[in-house]
């Protein structure tokens, strides 16, 4: 995980370490997308993976010159900033697709602590409505943590009790809490991470795919076609089994041919964020058309 949160996360564990599967929620809740070919994927990166030494406008244009349709903003309680977000994206004519919540790492759902737990619904409430003012389908949430002070039990439980408060929320906004599997130690096979999204009942709580989290584990394209279409959106990352490391889309042990023919299998047409190392402009280009080379048709 490449933002300062989870890259602390990760290095604390050992470890380095995706609404667009539904039509309707397509056009209640992502108005303003590019109009794209039928099947054909639609790219993005994380914002992070932009200049942070640039404005918000200078980042969106340079996302669209490389390339790039749409970006993943991270959650901003500041409204002014949150404003200026959503005015550079819509002048660059870029889509903000979807809302990386930034409290679910420090202030797990599944902590024993209320306070911690309160900390956490506050931050995905206010990543919803940064989600409802930027046109965003979607609200990532990585749903609990699994560690000495946590069991997996009460980690599912506590969640989902958590997450349900949120639900009504997420409806009245039209946005979708889309739950993420990364390296927590839970939802550890696509079999389980479709019994949990099951497990809520509701077309506003769906599953956010990371190709490159199951590598270690699994295989993605197994995961995709498991999870069908609870799939509200994707990161896209590649990690290489023998090195142990993260690398660049292509570079690892991903089987892009088979990842795309999933895809294709299950009707995914959204979006495919990119969450990478960031860089410059050529950097960004090339990460662009390595997208384009392992997705497209």
């Amino acid at each position: 995980m490449l933002r300062s949160s989870r890259r602390e996360f990760l290095k604390a564990t050992a470890l380095g370490a995706s609404v667009a599967g539904l039509a309707e929620l397509q056009t209640e809740s992502a108005a303003g997308a590019q109009a794209t070919a039928p099947g054909r994927i639609k790219k993005g990166v994380v914002i992070d993976m932009l200049p942070k030494s640039m404005t918000y406008a200078d980042r969106m244009k340079l996302l669209r010159d490389v390339g790039f349709e749409g970006v993943q903003a991270n959650t901003t309680p500041d409204q002014r900033e949150a404003e200026e977000i959503k005015k550079a994206a819509d002048a660059a004519g870029i889509t903000i697709d979807s809302v990386m919540n930034m409290a679910h790492w420090k202030y797990p759902l599944s902590s024993d602590d209320p306070a911690a737990v309160e900390k956490s619904l506050e931050g995905m409430r206010t990543s919803l409505r940064n989600a409802k003012l930027w046109g965003a389908g979607t609200v990532l949430l990585v749903p609990a943590v699994v560690n000495e002070q946590t069991s997996y039990r009460n980690a599912w439980n506590r969640s989902q009790i958590q997450i349900r408060k949120l639900i009504p929320l997420a409806e009245e906004l039209k946005v979708v809490i889309a739950l993420e599997e990364v390296w927590n130690k839970f939802l550890l096979s696509p079999l389980e991470f479709a019994e949990y999204v099951d497990q809520f009942e509701s077309p506003w709580v769906k599953a956010w795919f990371d190709v490159g989290n199951v590598v270690l584990f699994g295989y993605p394209q197994d995961w995709i076609r498991t999870l069908g279409n609870r799939i509200a959106d994707v990161h896209l990352k590649d990690f290489r089994r023998d090195g142990y490391k993260w690398v660049n889309l292509g570079e690892g042990s991903v089987d892009w041919p088979e990842v795309r023919k999933a895809f294709g299998e299950i009707g995914y047409h959204g979006y495919a964020i990119c969450e990478l190392e960031g860089g410059d402009e050529a950097y960004l280009r090339d990460v662009s058309q390595r997208v384009d080379r392992l997705l497209q048709p």
